[in-house]
This record gives structure tokens, C-alpha cells and sequence, in this order.
């Protein structure tokens, strides 16, 4: 199974991803020169580059690299996989354009960088750090898609805050921004049946951030989604593995002590569900206006905010 990256792309996942897949497949690039291994907590990526012409120094390159997975492993606890291989391909007109991750049974990623990107466009780079995260879960089927996308549209930006790579206002605002696209629209058959690319990754996004704030609130803030990932991923469920989306949640609510992940499901997987998103920032105390974002410490869940992206 493969999954990509391409939140900036239009709606069209399926023909979007078939195009890009043929461009970016296995055996496409020519590496230049041997491997550079990276440590990173726990696990090891060989990094290949199939240019040498990028403006940028190769240790710019490999500096960025290196911070995506210092986000990813501060969330999970550890590099979600013991060894991955990484490919960097020069394509796009600039910044990081696309990447797809591969989980037949090893750990790999194809990412494409353009020639003149400047280490201000790989500060702004939000696509390595999304696909490392799919490391951290197990492949599900075509129906579930949307848990493997919208965990990786949540998680990725709090784990870079978590390293202070990220500032937590922008994790905020972008979220109050973007998390509107997740919202069922008409003809709407839940998260398992409506495979449109909002539905997709901010709808996953949305159960992500739902089940967080839920277990939160059950737990008094012991435990959150941050638990109940690291858990899965310590029970063997990586990008390597199938399994299926009960066993994944069953071991998720088993380590918050809640059936959050169950009844979550229950009510997204078949069915919209409407949520009142400005009702919810108010109760999290995040305010946006234009691009000022306000956090108001005497909301009703402003604990669980801080708590989610601290």
C-alpha cells in the first residue's frame, strides 16, 4: 500500500495520486553517490539524493531531514521504524513539492525538493515531517484511508512544536483555518464513504482532534491521542504492517482507559456528523482574527489546549 503527501493539490485524490505515483515510482531515480545514514532515535534513515544541483548544500538538506524526524520521534517516543530509506529527488518549481511513502513491508519515502529552495522554504516545509508520521501507523484498507491522512494532517504540525520548530500560535491558526474542510458536505456517507480529499485528510483530522480533546477531557488530561499512537505503534503497528482499523483503535483506547476511538467511529465512520467548530475553538480559548492568533487561558478546555500542543 502507498500513501502520499499533497495537501496543497486539488480535490481529485485518486487520479492525483495514480499521476504522481507513475512519476515518482520505484526505480525512477538514479542516486548520486552512496547513502548518508542517519541516526535518530532508535531507528536509521539511508538518505539518497538523485542530484547534486540543488543551491542549497547537501547538509542544509540533510539538517531539514533530520528535524522532521526529531519531531516525529518526540511524539511517538522514538523513530517509529528501526530503518527507512529516504529518497530526494530535485523537481518542482520551488520548496518541497510532494513525497509518497511506501509501506510493503519496509519503510520508504520519495520526496521531491526544487533546485532553488532556500533554507526559508524548508523552515516552512510541513511534507517530510507528515510522511515520517506515517510511519508511526499501520496500512489500512482503502475505506480507512482517511485515519492514515487526517493522523498525519493532525499530528504533524504539534510534533514540530513539540521541538520548537513550529510556533504554537500557527498550529492553532492553521487549524482554524484549514479544519473547516473537514466538515461533511451534502450526499455526505461518513468518514468510511466519502472519499473526497477535504473528507480525507482534515476529516481525519477533525476525528483526530475530536478523540484528543475527548480523551482529555475523560482522563483529566493524564492521557491524550499522543498515548494512544505511541501505543499502537509499540504494539507493532507501523507503516510495515496491515492491520485493520478495530485492532488499531481497541489498542489505542486500552492505553487511554477510554472507548473514545470506538465511539468516535461509531459516529463518523457511517454517517456526517456536525460539528460546531467556532463553539469548539471558544471552548479551547483560540481566537483568530486575520492572522492574529489569541489564546484566552479562562476558557472551559483551555488545560486541554495547552495540553495537546505543549
Amino acid at each position: 500500500m502507498t500513501r502520499r503527501s499533497a495537501l496543497a493539490c486539488l480535490p481529485g485524490l485518486i487520479a492525483a495520486y495514480a499521476a504522481r505515483a507513475q512519476q515518482m515510482g520505484r526505480g525512477q531515480g538514479t542516486p548520486v553517490g552512496p547513502p548518508v545514514k542517519l541516526d535518530v532515535a532508535g531507528g536509521v534513515i539511508d538518505v539518497t539524493f538523485t542530484s547534486d544541483q540543488f543551491d542549497l548544500p547537501r547538509q542544509a538538506l540533510l539538517d531539514w531531514i533530520s528535524t522532521s524526524a526529531r519531531a516525529v520521534s518526540a511524539y511517538f517516543g522514538h523513530f517509529p521504524v528501526t530503518r527507512a530509506r529516504l529518497e530526494v529527488q530535485m523537481g518542482g518549481r520551488r520548496g518541497v513539492s510532494g513525497g509518497v511513502t511506501y509501506g510493503n513491508g519496509e519503510a520508504s519515502t520519495r520526496i521531491r525538493v526544487a533546485q532553488h529552495t532556500t533554507e526559508s522554504d524548508l523552515h516552512e516545509d510541513w511534507m517530510m515531517t507528515h510522511e515520517f508520521v506515517h510511519y508511526g501507523f499501520p496500512n489500512m484498507t482503502r475505506e480507512h484511508h482517511w485515519i492514515e491522512e487526517g493522523s498525519a494532517t493532525y499530528i504533524e504540525p504539534i510534533a514540530r512544536a513539540s521541538i520548537k520548530a513550529w510556533p504554537v500560535e500557527r498550529v492553532w491558526g492553521d487549524m482554524v483555518r484549514d479544519m473547516p474542510q473537514g466538515l461533511p458536505a451534502a450526499n455526505d456517507q461518513g468518514l468510511d464513504h466519502t472519499h473526497t480529499w477535504g473528507r480525507t485528510y482534515w476529516g481525519g483530522a477533525l476525528f483526530c482532534l475530536l478523540a484528543d480533546v475527548r480523551i482529555r477531557e475523560k482522563t483529566q488530561c493524564r492521557k491524550g491521542l499522543i498515548d494512544a499512537f505511541r501505543a499502537i505503534n509499540r504494539a507493532g503497528g507501523d507503516v510495515t504492517w496491515d492491520w485493520p482499523i478495530e485492532r488499531a483503535f481497541d489498542v489505542g483506547d486500552r492505553a487511554t482507559g477510554t472507548k473514545v476511538f470506538a465511539t468516535l467511529y461509531g459516529e463518523m465512520a457511517s454517517k456526517p456528523m456536525d460539528v460546531d467548530l467556532p463553539d469548539l475553538w471558544k471552548q479551547l480559548g483560540v481566537e483568530r482574527q486575520g492572522n492574529q492568533i489569541t489564546f484566552h487561558a479562562d476558557a472551559p478546555l483551555a488545560k486541554v489546549r495547552a495540553a495537546i500542543s505543549s
